[in-house]
């Protein structure tokens, strides 16, 4: 058995080694050639999924759902808007049509039937919001209860009239709360108590 010595190597048969390589020229070196990649023609895509893109194009338009407002009211044929106000157990009808701010409430002037500076100011307080004051004439049939709820009922009758006499008065009269109605009534009285929830005076003798 024959083994070969270093003097049988010739030259030609060493692969020559290049010195002075750095690492990454070793490892081009070492690794074939990869096959060149085919040219994609142009107008066609690489995969048929769609890309996905983050922050790209225009924003999604969202509709903003907007309820129609309810009127409450009615304009009769002479012009007159009419509105009817309730608050705990009194009822205000209210008319109202163009003028100089005239305003009577059973048939006495305003000023008059409201003795109170807090419920004068309540009930102009509308009137006041929307620039109406001294353009229209107020004409009010209020009855029931007190003096509290005949003044929360005038506050919404005057408030429903102008919002039919101007339905573009909508937007300022319930942004200031005067389209809603104060559904507070008074607490029935139960049996075995002095009023709703008051008990009877305990007596320990």
């Amino acid at each position: 058995m024959s083994t070969d010595t270093p003097e049988d190597v010739t030259p030609e048969d060493v692969t020559p080694v290049e010195e002075n390589l750095t690492p990454e020229e070793e490892l081009q070196a070492a690794t074939p050639d990869a096959p060149e990649a085919e040219p994609v023609a142009e107008g066609t895509a690489e995969s048929d999924l769609p890309e996905l893109t983050l922050g790209d194009g225009a924003p999604a338009e969202v509709e903003e759902l907007v309820a129609p407002s309810v009127v409450r009211g009615k304009i009769d044929r002479f012009g007159v808007a009419m509105g009817t106000g309730r608050r705990k157990t009194a009822v205000a009808r209210v008319r109202i049509k163009d003028g100089n701010g005239e305003f009577v409430v059973n048939g006495k002037p305003f000023e008059e039937f409201f003795c109170v500076e807090r419920d004068r100011k309540m009930v102009q307080e509308a009137l006041e919001v929307t620039g109406m004051r001294d353009k229209v004439d107020i004409w009010v049939r209020v009855n029931g209860g007190g003096t509290t709820g005949q003044t929360g009922s005038v506050v919404l009758g005057v408030a429903r009239a102008l919002q039919v006499k101007d339905p573009s008065l909508h937007h300022v009269l319930a942004t200031g709360g005067f389209l809603t109605r104060d559904d507070r009534m008074v607490e029935r009285k139960k049996y075995g108590r002095r009023k709703a929830r008051r008990s009877f005076q305990f007596s320990k003798r």
